[in-house]
């Protein structure tokens, strides 16, 4: 009987590790968002509608990624992540966030200049850009993901 009730709780144990790695694997990145979720990529097709010379790579969000987590500011819940051009991350990347009812999306749009010396700080030079028109509190939570990247100084 002790027996049974062993592999019965390895099973059970079994079970909620795999799914604790399957929700984890399931983690969406900014452009699979668009594809999978027809609100959010509204939202987001809302947002750059209206903008002028954005690049392809974020008017699609196809360039690289990370997974979005899920951040709370502005008493409510987005789905934040950054997309970059591919083969200059350095240069070129945003941080985006999504509304977690699909309504809005807001971005913050980082241009480093290209070439820009070891010595000197990207953040003494970047241009910032904001996205769909953000509150404070929503430009305060896209300012702490930049802050956070470690090229970022």
């Amino acid at each position: 009987m002790q027996l049974m009730h062993a592999i019965a709780a390895a099973l059970l144990m079994g079970g909620a590790l795999a799914a604790q790695a399957a929700d984890r694997d399931a983690a969406f990145h900014p452009g699979e968002l668009l594809t999978s979720n027809a609100e959010y990529r509204e939202a987001w097709q809302g947002l750059v509608k209206n903008e002028e010379r954005l690049p392809d790579w974020l008017i699609n969000l196809s360039g690289l990624s990370t997974p979005m987590q899920a951040v709370e500011a502005d008493s409510d819940r987005y789905l934040v992540g950054q997309v970059c051009e591919a083969h200059n991350c350095f240069s070129q990347r945003a941080y985006i966030a999504f509304e977690w009812q699909d309504d809005d999306a807001y971005a913050l749009y980082v241009q480093v200049p290209e070439g820009l010396p070891e010595d000197r700080a990207p953040s003494e030079h970047a241009s910032l850009r904001w996205l769909g028109e953000p509150s404070e509190e929503i430009q305060q939570m896209l300012m702490e993901q930049l802050r956070n990247d470690p090229n970022w100084y």
